[in-house]
């Protein structure tokens, strides 16, 4: 009896071990395809040279709308990625974990993350959104449904600004080719371009995974 209450003392001793040093637990936005399934997707996309830059305006894209009761899109967001989030009257986080996966970092206070938009809205424009209408345009600012929005530092996330995978990528190396997979998944699901440099960032990143 003794040696079996020995063996399961050890057993739960190696488990607090793995939750120690797991690491952080981070929920990943819906959608991300497979490598080989991303790698296709990138083939199907359009090459184009940007346009319309000049025109753009990030009014024209409707965000943080109104999703569910008093909860907005960001405020979605923040309770979808985070971890023991709790929520105000007015859905507003108070507390809670979030875990950025673009550097790594964990925050506790909701203040310090950003809601970044995979594609972002200027990228999108000059990708082809130039000509949608408004209401598609506040569709993608505010997807929930694809791995378009993600709770991240926000300095990190004013560090991307707008600008793709040819200029920009997350400090963390680990995670490029889960953002070059989501980065397709939304510009294949959106119907928009890239260029020729973003397209070959795009498959160097693929190349990593």
């Amino acid at each position: 009896m003794r040696r079996i209450v020995s063996v399961i003392s050890a057993a739960i001793a190696v488990f607090a071990i793995l939750a120690v040093t797991a690491g952080p637990a981070s929920a990943t936005p819906p959608g991300i395809p497979s490598v080989s399934t991303a790698a296709s997707r990138l083939a199907a996309l359009t090459v184009a040279t940007e346009s319309h830059g000049s025109t753009y305006n990030r009014d024209l894209f409707p965000h943080w709308i109104t999703i569910s009761g008093a909860c907005d899109t960001r405020e979605q967001v923040l309770k979808r990625d985070g971890t023991n989030v709790v929520t105000n009257s007015s859905c507003s986080a108070t507390s809670g974990r979030w875990y950025s996966p673009y550097d790594g970092a964990t925050w506790t206070a909701a203040s310090d993350v950003d809601i970044d938009h995979m594609v972002p809205l200027a990228e999108a424009w000059t990708s082809g959104a130039w000509n949608w209408s408004t209401s598609r345009r506040q569709s993608f600012a505010n997807d929930l449904a694809g791995p378009q929005l993600w709770a991240v530092t926000d300095n990190v996330n004013q560090s991307k600004s707008d600008q793709d995978p040819a200029q920009w990528t997350p400090p963390v190396t680990s995670f490029r080719c889960t953002y070059a997979r989501a980065w397709i998944q939304v510009k294949y699901t959106w119907g928009l371009s890239v260029d020729s440099a973003e397209k070959s960032a795009l498959n160097s990143m693929l190349g990593s995974c």
